[in-house]
C-alpha cells in the first residue's frame, strides 16, 4: 500500500509568525483518517518568521524530532539545555516524564523544519535532549539513520522501535529501503519531485507506505527525503 497525501491536502494553519501544515492531526485541525501512521503521531511542515518563535511550553511521553530544512533553529529547555540546530542537521528531545522547552528562529530570515513526534514504546523516564550534525553530502544516494530506537543503529537516540532516515537523491538517481514486515513508513520529499514504486510525488507531499517489501525511490529532480519508519 502507498498512499499519497498531497501537500495542499495537509491541514493549514498561518499564524503570521508561523505558517504550518499537519500531516495528521493536530491542534484545530482534526481527520480522524489521519490520527498517525504506526508509531508516527506528528509530522508538522513549519516555516517561522525571523526573530520568532515558540515561548517556553510543557511536553511528557513524546519523542520529539526535529529536522531543520533552512536557517537554524534555537532550543532551551528545564534541564539547562541550549542549542542551536542548523539545516539539515537533526534535534531530539525525549518528553519522559515532563520537561518544558522553547524553540525560536533566531537568525535574520525564515527557517522552515519538520517537527516530527513518535510515540514512545513506553511512558515516563528521565527527559533527555540532543542534537547530531548529518552533513548531506554523507547521506547522497544512500538512506542515513539520524534518530533511532533500534538496535544496533548509530544516530540519535529515542525511546521508540522506529527509526528516522535521510538520503539526498541526484536528479535521475535511485536509493531503495528495506521495509520490515508489519512496519509503517511515511516519506517526504523535503524538496524535489520523486517517484514511489512507480507512484509519483511533488515536494512536501506525505507518502503513507506499509505491506512493501522494498521502497524504491526515483529522483525526478535533485531531492532531498525524510522518512520515519516504525511499527
Amino acid at each position: 500500500m502507498i498512499a499519497i497525501r498531497k501537500f495542499d491536502s495537509l491541514g493549514h494553519a498561518n499564524h503570521g509568525w508561523l505558517d504550518a501544515r499537519h500531516h495528521f492531526s493536530f491542534a484545530n485541525y482534526h481527520d480522524p483518517d489521519r490520527m498517525g501512521w504506526g508509531a508516527l503521531r506528528v509530522w508538522n511542515d513549519d516555516v517561522i518568521a525571523a526573530q520568532s518563535g515558540f515561548p517556553p511550553h510543557p511536553h511528557r511521553d513524546m519523542e520529539i524530532i526535529t529536522y531543520v530544512r533552512t536557517g537554524a533553529i534555537t532550543h532551551r529547555d528545564s534541564m539547562g539545555n541550549t542549542g542551536r540546530t542548523a539545516a539539515g542537521d537533526v534535534q531530539v528531545m525525549s518528553a519522559g516524564t515532563g520537561v518544558t522547552h522553547s524553540e525560536f528562529n533566531l537568525e535574520d530570515a525564515d527557517t522552515s523544519l519538520f517537527q516530527i513526534w513518535i510515540i514512545p514504546d513506553q511512558p515516563g523516564g528521565n527527559p533527555g535532549w540532543g542534537q547530531r550534525q548529518f552533513p548531506k553530502a554523507d547521506r547522497t544516494g544512500r538512506f542515513v539513520t539520524l534518530a533511532s530506537g533500534i538496535e544496533g543503529d548509530e544516530a540519535l537516540p529515542i525511546r521508540a522501535n522506529a527509526r528516522v532516515a535521510a538520503a539526498t537523491v541526484p536528479a535521475g538517481g535511485a536509493v531503495s529501503y528495506e521495509l520490515g514486515a508489519g512496519r509503517h513508513a511515511y516519506l517526504v520529499a523535503a524538496k524535489g519531485r520523486i517517484r514511489v514504486n512507480g507512484t509519483d510525488a511533488d515536494p512536501r507531499d506525505g507518502i503513507a507506505i506499509r505491506d512493501v517489501d522494498t521502497i524504491r525511490v526515483e529522483a525526478l529532480d535533485d531531492a532531498e527525503l525524510v522518512l520515519v519508519d516504525s511499527l
